[in-house]
């Protein structure tokens, strides 16, 4: 699963919390000069764009003074949405029962993605009962990455 390489999750989750929000999780992309911190905040009755302005508020004033990235990067503060990512071991404890696509590092019978019902999470592997019926045990070390499929 992703890494926290700056231990970002420790450093601002306590002061996403005070402004009555969750931190669901981060993920920060480098692309040559340019990289991205995304920070996904997410609350029971939904985000708001003033809850996105005001936790990108304050977690830039804590970046500022920290300063635990070196180099440059944007920051972005959103909702996880409904494609929502699932970055560790509760959020696929959380969502089981929903649709999820994942993206292995090592591929597993010749396949590194696999789309399926997530059915919960056993020490450290993910079950997903894929489209065949057959239930696959994904070890949680070696995703890549998970996402919610959207049932519209």
């Amino acid at each position: 699963m992703r890494k926290d390489p700056y231990n970002l999750t420790a450093l601002l989750a306590p002061a996403i919390q005070t402004l009555g929000c969750e931190l669901a999780g981060i993920e920060f992309v480098t692309s040559g000069k340019h990289s991205l911190l995304r920070v996904y905040i997410d609350k029971p009755d939904g985000v708001t764009l003033d809850d996105c302005q005001a936790v990108s508020h304050q977690v830039s004033g804590i970046l500022d003074v920290e300063d635990p990235i070196p180099g440059q990067y944007t920051l972005e503060v959103s909702s996880p949405g409904l494609d929502r990512i699932l970055f560790d071991a509760k959020d696929f404890a959380r969502f089981a029962g929903h649709r999820i696509s994942v993206r292995n590092r090592v591929a597993i019978d010749g396949r590194r993605k696999f789309t399926g019902l997530l059915l919960g999470i056993e020490q450290d592997e993910v079950v997903v009962r894929i489209d065949d019926d057959t239930e696959i045990l994904l070890p949680l070390d070696q995703i890549e990455q998970a996402r919610l499929v959207p049932e519209l």
